[in-house]
C-alpha cells in the first residue's frame, strides 16, 4: 500500500520544490499477435490505470522514469491512476458518495487524464472471486477498453503478478493457478482486439526466485520495481539501457569502441579521459541490484588505477581487475538519474493529493457544501505540476561528463 506523507501548505510545497537541485505458460494455446515497434511521441499522455502494482510504483517512480528517459526528447506526460485493491469496475473508488459509483469515478478519472496511451494493469484482484467471476471479469475488461478506444487512446494490457510468499505453499499454489487463469482471459482478449499483452506472470516468479523484490511475498519493493521497468522496457522492444565498455591502451593510444569517445592519445594511462555518449540515463541501482555496466581497460601497467568521473572518484581497482572488467554503479550519470528521480516522486505526490485528497467526502464528495471552496487549492496545484514536468524535461537527457583513470600513488 502506498506509503503517504502530507505537506503542510501551499508555501512549503513551494519551498521544497524550487530547492531541489513476455507469454504466459496457460496462454501458450492462446496465440498473442507480436506486438508492434514501441515509441513514445510529443504530446503523449501515458496513463498507468490499475490495482496497487501501479500505485506502489508511486513510492519509487521506476516505470515513469523508465519510458521518460527512453525518449528523453519527446514532450511526454504521466499520469499513475492505480488504486489499491481496485478492480475493473472501480470497486475500490467508492470512498466518496454513491452516487457518484466507483465505476463512475473510474470513468471520471480516465477521462480527465486525457490519455494517448494507456497502460492497463487488472486483474489481480477479479481472481479472488475464482472461475465463477471470469464472465464478470471479461465484461469489465471489455467495457474499459472500449473506453479508451472511445477516447482515442491505444490500450497494452499487463498481466496481473504472481503471489511470491504469502499465505500457505498450498493456498498459494491454487491463487496462483487462479491469475494464470485470469491473465490467459487477459491474453486472449488481447489477442482478440489486437491489443498489446505484457506477460508479468512468470518472469516476475522466476526473479522472485532469485531476490527478494516483494514487501509480504505480494506487493513488490523498490527492487521489485526496478525489474518490473527493466521487463517492461524489454517486453516494449526497447534496446539493452547500458552495455559494457572495452577500452585498450597500448604506446600507440587508446582504443575503443562507441559508446566511448577517447579525449586524449591515451599512450599515458595517467591521462586516459573519456567519455560516453549515453543514449539515455540509467535507472537508480537498488542495492540489492548488481551493477549492469561493466567497464574494461586491458595494456594498462601493474598496479592500482582510480576513475574519477566530472573529478569525483568512482572506483579504484588494480590493472588485473580493470583488464577483468569492473563494475560501475555511481558517476554523474547515476546522480542525474536519483535526482530526475526525486522531481518525478515530487510531481506524482502532488498529483496525487490532487484527485484523491484525504478529506475528499468534504471537497469532492457529498459534504462538498462545507469544504468545497478548497478545490480551487487542487486546481492551482496544476502550476507547481506543469512546473516540475518542465524541470523533468530538463533533466531527463544525459549531460556530458568526462571520466578520467589516473594511477594511485
Amino acid at each position: 500500500m502506498r506509503k503517504i506523507t502530507v505537506s503542510a501548505t501551499f508555501g512549503c510545497l513551494f519551498a521544497l520544490l524550487i530547492t531541489l537541485p513476455v507469454g504466459l505458460a496457460v496462454a501458450q494455446t492462446t496465440p498473442v499477435a507480436p506486438n508492434p515497434p514501441f515509441e513514445l511521441k510529443n504530446g503523449d499522455r501515458v496513463v498507468f490505470l490499475g490495482n496497487s502494482l501501479f500505485e506502489d510504483d508511486m513510492q519509487f517512480g521506476y516505470l515513469e522514469l523508465a519510458l521518460t528517459t527512453r525518449f528523453p526528447a519527446r514532450d511526454v506526460t504521466f499520469r499513475n491512476l492505480g488504486w489499491t485493491g481496485d478492480n475493473v469496475f472501480g470497486v475500490a473508488r467508492s470512498t466518496i458518495t454513491n452516487p457518484p459509483t466507483g465505476y463512475d469515478l473510474l470513468m471520471e478519472h480516465l477521462t480527465k487524464a486525457k490519455p494517448t496511451l494507456v497502460f492497463l494493469g487488472f486483474g489481480g484482484i477479479e481472481a479472488q472471486d475464482g472461475e465463477a467471476g471470469l464472465p464478470v471479469y471479461r465484461d469489465g475488461l471489455a467495457k474499459l477498453i472500449d473506453k479508451i478506444d472511445q477516447l482515442g487512446a491505444k490500450t497494452i494490457l499487463l498481466s496481473p503478478i504472481p503471489i511470491l510468499s504469502a499465505d500457505t505453499p498450498e493456498n498459494r499454489a491454487n491463487r496462483n493457478a487462479m491469475l494464470e487463469v485470469y491473465a490467459s482471459a487477459m491474453a486472449k482478449m488481447a489477442s482478440e482486439r489486437g491489443k498489446p499483452f505484457i506477460d508479468l506472470f512468470k518472469p516476475i516468479q522466476e526473479v522472485g526466485q532469485k531476490t527478494a523484490i516483494t514487501e509480504d511475498g505480494i506487493h513488490l519493493n523498490e527492487t521489485g520495481y526496478y525489474y518490473l521497468a527493466t521487463l517492461l522496457e524489454k517486453s516494449l522492444g526497447l534496446p539493452a539501457r547500458t552495455g559494457n565498455i572495452a577500452i585498450t591502451v597500448s604506446k600507440q593510444g587508446a582504443e575503443a569502441t562507441a559508446p566511448v569517445k577517447i579525449l586524449n592519445s591515451g599512450q599515458e594511462s595517467a591521462n586516459l579521459k573519456f567519455t560516453l555518449e549515453e543514449r539515455s540515463l540509467p535507472l537508480p541501482l537498488p542495492e540489492t541490484v548488481e551493477a549492469v555496466r561493466v567497464i574494461k581497460i586491458t595494456g594498462l601497467k601493474k598496479g592500482f588505477y582510480t576513475l574519477t568521473n566530472d573529478k569525483t572518484d568512482v572506483i579504484t581497482a588494480s590493472a588485473k581487475d580493470w583488464a577483468a572488467g569492473v563494475p560501475i554503479r555511481q558517476g554523474a550519470v547515476f546522480e542525474q538519474a536519483s535526482r530526475l528521480r526525486e522531481m518525478i516522486l515530487k510531481k506524482n505526490d502532488l498529483f496525487y493529493f490532487q484527485y484523491r485528497p484525504l478529506n475528499t467526502t468534504y471537497i469532492l464528495g457529498f459534504r462538498s457544501y462545507e469544504q468545497g471552496r478548497h478545490v480551487k487549492g487542487l486546481e492551482e496545484q496544476n502550476i507547481l505540476i506543469k512546473w516540475l514536468e518542465s524541470q523533468i524535461a530538463l533533466n531527463r537527457t544525459p549531460k556530458a561528463s568526462v571520466y578520467q583513470l589516473t594511477p594511485l600513488k
